[in-house]
């Protein structure tokens, strides 16, 4: 026998977002199982389809040996009592062992006996394996959102219908709360049979494919993609790319059969956004494009069935179509018939959040904010009048018809409204760029303004959030500012702004308790707005492949300059790759551990040894070349230059009683540590650099 094993979750249609991370867990809890039970597989095979989830576990082999194991139970101490005879610690764990007292000994651990068990754990087979387990390795799997059903206790993303449980030719039964678990499966819900018996693994998927069921998700969407791309090029057109689209539609349909709609000629003038947004974000339909990326009157979209009957489905589709953009046409006309400025007024009505006032408040708060990163970069005349202009206008498209009915176009309806109104085309760019990044992997801002405009709105989200006690918590995050955060990071690094941080943070807590009498522990706010964009410092940094101790080195001190904390770790890890560090490192720790506690850094020569008026004289030659290196960011040359301090460092540390009696002697000791050590965390804490 081929020991194959297939389990087959039969639901009801589960979310298309769902699929992904739940046939990761699949994978990841059978491989678990087995691979804990000593039992060996060749492949495990995870598919999914709307109506079923599947996993295929091929090559399954039992270890037939035995395995001694000694397991640790009470200490000596208390395994008798006073009469010398078992105690009730004792008598306890033999019990859950399975063992006599004969089978225990005595061993020491860390100074103390503690009784030890001689177990024989011989291993199961794979049937009971199953048996027991896979009832809860089912029940274990976590949705974002689940339910429950029929009165049963089992929780799921939705209800479970049917199981098939088949070790080869072999139903494998267990309890599921009344459940059907057997060898009989459902074909396409309008296509195909019920009840359908299997009567091995191996036939499965040919079973289901002649009930219009292909299993494998990687087939359904190849056959979406070059169905779709054939149709595309057939109308002399491509498609527009959308893997995240392509994923979705994939997860919708069990026997995809894609097909060519035509869209009218009178929406084509719409804005390019009005019409591929309902059709993406609502039908799921691919917009179809010419060579120069503008749109083309057709759209595809995927039949969950075969290609019976497909000009009534076409027609049905573009009426579904025509309907939504008959929609969007009247908005638009309607939204354009005043300026974008006019739609300001009504954002007083909208609230953003309760304490933080309303989306008028908060294009006013994003205008200051701007204001104050637009003098830290120190931007031109015209380009503080755009990010102000672009501010005031930020969150007008919010009120329009269009961005009502589709919320998706917020600010890109902005950017088009405000280019209508006569704005100029850097404000009405960074009134869509004020949103990037959208999502990981997102474009992020082209021009100044668009980057000031963002960072403002992400930092006033961030700032006035954590003033009233709102901020992420765990997995809970619901106004999103985990990736606000990231998106200022990126925004910083892709343009190389040097801002600083904590002036923007500062800034930003003050416009709070100006504009909304906010009050709140100003110190403690600013602390916890530090520590969370440290934390996502260090995760961006890490994805970038940086050594976790080198981040560390570079952000012991103060978190302000982004930009400059990613050429200090650029420039640190190819210092540490070039060098033969070791010694080096050594004794810059030397120096970190007696200096970091001293506050003073003013040496007085005179009262020096020999060997401290060397490294004291040593020190101030290289200082200026060093300062002015840090300075220009030539921190590669400015850890050289201090490199140079180790033999004079290791003469002072080797030869001088530091922490003397005299307290004046001391202290001048210290305070000579504590100089070098200042100009050394300038550009990162070598202390934390493993070697």
């Amino acid at each position: 026998m081929n020991n194959t094993y297939l389990l087959e979750i039969g639901i009801e249609e589960i979310p298309a977002r769902y699929v992904k991370d739940t046939l990761r867990q699949l994978e990841e809890k059978f491989s678990n199982l087995f691979k804990e039970e000593n039992i060996s597989f060749s492949k495990i095979e995870v598919y999914s389809t709307p109506r079923r989830l599947t996993t295929i576990i091929r090559g399954l082999q039992e270890d037939k040996g035995e395995k001694i194991e000694n397991i640790k139970g009470p200490s000596k101490k208390i395994s008798f009592n006073e009469e010398g005879e078992p105690s009730k610690a004792l008598l306890g764990f033999m019990r859950g062992q399975g063992v006599n007292l004969e089978d225990i000994s005595f061993i020491d651990h860390n100074g103390e006996e503690y009784a030890y068990a001689k177990v024989v754990k011989r291993s199961k087979d794979i049937e009971t394996i199953i048996e027991e387990n896979v009832a809860e390795l089912i029940k274990s799997i976590n949705f974002p959102k689940s339910m429950k059903w029929g009165g049963k206790d089992i929780r799921f993303a939705r209800p479970i219908r049917w199981i098939v449980s088949l070790l080869d030719d072999k139903i494998i039964s267990f309890d599921f709360e009344g459940i059907r678990v057997s060898n009989k499966t459902n074909g396409h819900r309008f296509l195909g049979d019920s009840d359908i018996v299997l009567e091995n693994v191996e036939e499965y998927e040919e079973v289901l494919k002649k009930n219009f069921v292909i299993v494998n998700h990687n087939e359904r969407k190849e056959i979406i993609k070059y169905g779709a791309e054939r149709l595309a090029k057939e109308k002399g057109g491509k498609l527009l790319q959308d893997e995240d689209l392509l994923d979705e539609v994939t997860n919708l349909v069990e026997y995809p059969t894609p097909v060519i709609g035509r869209i009218k000629e009178e929406y084509l003038n719409l804005p390019k956004d009005v019409i591929v947004t309902p059709m993406k974000e609502h039908l799921r339909y691919f917009p179809v494009l010419d060579i120069k990326d503008r749109l083309l009157p057709y759209f595809i979209t995927v039949r969950n069935g075969n290609d019976e009957h497909l000009d009534t489905v076409i027609k049905g589709n573009e009426k579904v179509l025509g309907a939504r953009l008959e929609d969007a046409k009247f908005f638009f006309r309607e939204d354009i018939s005043k300026p974008l400025e006019d739609y300001t007024e009504s954002l007083k009505n909208i609230t953003f959040q309760e304490k933080l006032g309303t989306l008028y408040d908060k294009s006013v708060r994003i205008a200051k904010l701007g204001e104050k990163i637009g003098e830290h970069l120190e931007v031109g005349e015209e380009t503080k009048k755009n990010i102000k202009r672009a501010a005031i206008l930020s969150k007008a498209d919010l009120t329009t018809k269009m961005v009502t009915e589709f919320t998706e176009l917020q600010g890109k309806m902005g950017m088009v409204y405000a280019s209508i109104s006569g704005e100029n085309e850097i404000v009405s760019l960074a009134i869509f760029e004020q949103y990037l990044p959208r999502s990981l992997g997102d474009e992020l801002p082209s021009t100044t303004a668009g980057a000031v405009l963002s960072i403002a709105d992400k930092l006033d989200s961030i700032s006035g959030l954590f003033a009233i006690g709102i901020h992420p918590t765990g997995s809970q995050d619901p106004f999103a500012l985990r990736r606000s955060a990231l998106g200022i990071i990126k925004i910083i690094l892709d343009k190389k702004l040097n801002l600083s941080l904590q002036e923007l943070i500062e800034f930003a807590l003050y416009i709070q308790v100006e504009e909304n009498v906010l009050t709140f522990d100003y110190e403690k706010v600013k602390m916890e707005i530090n520590e969370f964009f440290l934390g996502r410092i260090k995760s961006m940094f890490l994805e970038m492949g940086i050594r976790y101790d080198i981040i560390d080195s570079v952000t012991q001190n103060e978190i302000d300059d982004i930009y400059d904390i990613k050429i200090k770790a650029n420039k640190l890890n190819e210092w540490l790759k070039t060098r033969d560090t070791s010694e080096i490192l050594t004794a810059f720790n030397r120096v970190a551990t007696l200096a970091k506690n001293t506050l003073s850094s003013d040496v007085k020569r005179d009262l020096l040894s020999e060997y401290g008026i060397s490294l004291f004289d040593s020190y101030n030659n290289i200082e200026e070349e060093t300062l002015n290196s840090i300075d220009k960011k030539e921190y590669d040359k400015a850890l050289d230059l201090l490199t140079s301090l180790k033999e004079p460092i290791d003469n002072f540390l080797d030869n001088t009683m530091i922490m003397v009696d005299d307290e004046i002697i001391k202290n001048n000791h210290l305070s000579l540590l504590r100089k070098i050590y200042d100009t050394i965390i300038k550009v990162c804490d070598l202390s934390v650099i493993v070697n």
